[in-house]
């Protein structure tokens, strides 16, 4: 159990980052849209490039090599989950480019491109909620009725590994965060109220 509960609370902390990170995107694009914020397009690509290296090249090919890939050896139960959940990972990369794209013809023709960014943005940050939240309260409950305590432990070593993907090893992301906190206005970040 102790293994079980260990891996579980790495990979929800992953996600809870995760989560601040697309709540603050989505705040932020909220006082844009209000007039509270003025856009700064720096910000954004860095919290896009955050979201492209940190879940997408760090915790989803942990979820899938490690979580999905026991499950499917205790239980055909979780197949048709994992199936989608795996196919939402490969879609990542390119729900990434077309948020980064809406960002980079927003900042090509100015305030008329807004809307478009603004969709992608929440359209973004609703499938990645969605996304949690399936793995959340589907995939978790199966894992824990399937699971053996080897599988766990093979888990858990898998995600402490990451040491704390939000920062990196080595602080590659660290200082990415530390930039995107520092930049981002309140009550998202620390930097000044635009």
């Amino acid at each position: 159990m102790q293994h079980q509960a260990k891996a579980l609370d790495i990979i929800h902390e992953e996600h809870r980052a995760l989560a601040a990170m697309l709540n603050g995107m989505r705040t932020i694009a909220m006082g844009i849209r209000d007039g509270r914020i003025k856009v700064d397009f720096s910000l954004y690509a860095d919290m896009i490039r955050y979201m492209e290296e940190v879940p997408e090249k760090l915790h989803h090919p942990k979820e899938n090599e490690y979580l999905f890939a026991r499950l499917r050896l205790r239980t055909a139960e979780a197949n048709p989950i994992l199936v989608r959940l795996e196919t939402e990972h490969q879609a990542g990369h390119q729900r990434i480019h077309t948020l980064r794209a809406a960002l980079e013809n927003y900042r090509a023709v100015g305030d008329t491109g807004f809307a478009g960014f603004f969709a992608a943005l929440n359209n973004y940050v609703a499938d990645e909620w969605q996304h949690m939240n399936t793995e959340e309260h589907e995939v978790f409950p199966l894992a824990r009725k399937h699971l053996l305590p080897e599988d766990w432990k093979i888990i858990e070593a898998a995600f402490t590994a990451n040491d704390n993907p939000w920062q990196g090893r080595r602080g590659e992301y660290e200082a990415l965060f530390s930039k995107i906190v520092n930049m981002a206005p309140a009550p998202v970040g620390l930097g000044a109220a635009s």
